[in-house]
């Protein structure tokens, strides 16, 4: 095999070691994690908003926005759970341009997979440190999720790997939320499948060891859209969409029917502005259905303190480096406004 053998990488026990998370911080997040729950399981009435850039790249500026979201928290606790997307590791289509902050923490450098194990937990960290909020971030790489899952409120499996088997059993593994996106080809039987191994247990192999896991009931769907053969993109955010999903989930032994809807994606077309609009019929959707008001617990949005992208070696502080984001001032707004529509 053509392997070049660059470094051993610590451990996840070893990081943690290194860099463990304080007594007050756990108490915090098992708090938090108690919250988001009972959301998921229907004890509480709350919204998730899991809000933040697509790909966390520069800790200053995801510490300035997530201080930001406090702010707001606390404004709307009485209705919404606020859980900051801290994405870093980012799916490429191709397997070309910026992988994540695990890759490269500096994105104008070489990768560093060691820097970047340190960067991805000093971040988490520092963002549950300084605002007092749980993170969320992407399930890329399973072997990877105990670098960073001490600290994770919420955990995301995207399209490209909703179909992988290891996923899915880590996933099993997880006693927090993992949301299982529908794949790019928009085969809900797909997601639903992946939800279904989810919430069992498995015997595997896990970083060199035989393991067994109790199976996680808070796994449920998050509906990103689709692209057909053609490359349009097809959304399946719309009240149709939404009904057939909840008589797709009443047609099997599922515990938590829950959904997510991420408002960017295929759902927008990556056109960023149009999440606000997207939010705003899943809102009504809810208001006009009691079966998708139990079943739509929250929205994932991509949003940043700049709005829009821009390149690597722009420089434009807190804009996105990936994927096109909502600006601060249009995020803030959204979120006020989803208090008051719920």
């Amino acid at each position: 095999m053509g392997l070049e053998f660059i470094n051993k990488l610590p451990t996840p026990a070893e990081i943690r070691e290194q860099f463990p998370i304080p007594a007050e911080l756990a108490a915090l997040k098992e708090k938090r994690d108690a919250e988001i729950r009972k959301v998921i399981t229907g004890e509480s009435d709350k919204f998730l908003v899991i809000i933040g850039p697509c790909s966390a790249d520069n800790e200053t500026a995801v510490l300035d926005y997530t201080s930001r979201l406090v702010k707001v928290q606390d404004k709307v606790k009485d209705k919404i759970i606020i859980i900051p997307r801290v994405y870093t590791n980012k799916p490429r289509t191709t397997g070309e341009g910026y992988k994540g902050l695990l890759h490269q923490p500096d994105p104008e450098k070489k990768p560093n997979m060691y820097e970047g194990l340190i960067a991805i937990r000093r971040m988490h960290m520092h963002v549950v440190q300084e605002t007092g909020l749980t993170t969320a971030d992407e399930m890329l790489y399973p072997e990877n999720l105990r670098y960073l899952s001490d600290l994770m409120s919420y955990i995301a499996v995207g399209a490209r790997s909703v179909e992988n088997q290891q996923h899915r059993l880590v996933a099993s593994a997880c006693d927090v939320p993992v949301g299982m996106k529908n794949p790019t080809s928009g085969d809900l039987s797909v997601m639903l499948n992946s939800v279904v191994a989810a919430q069992g247990g498995h015997e595997f192999i896990f970083r060199g060891y035989e393991v067994h896991t109790p199976g996680n009931p808070l796994t449920h769907t998050i509906l990103r859209g689709a692209v057909n053969k053609h490359g349009q993109y097809i959304p399946n955010y719309h009240y149709e969409d939404l009904i057939l999903l909840h008589e797709l989930y009443a047609k099997r032994d599922l515990a938590n029917p829950a959904c997510i809807v991420d408002a960017n994606h295929s759902n927008s077309g990556k056109q960023y502005m149009e999440q606000i609009r997207i939010v705003k019929e899943v809102l009504h959707s809810r208001r006009h259905s009691s079966e998708i008001n139990q079943m739509v617990k929250g929205v994932m949005v991509e949003s940043y303190i700049e709005p829009g992208s821009q390149k690597i070696g722009e420089h434009c502080y807190g804009k996105s480096i990936t994927d096109p984001c909502l600006g601060w001032e249009d995020s803030e707004r959204l979120i006020y406004e989803i208090a008051e529509g719920l």
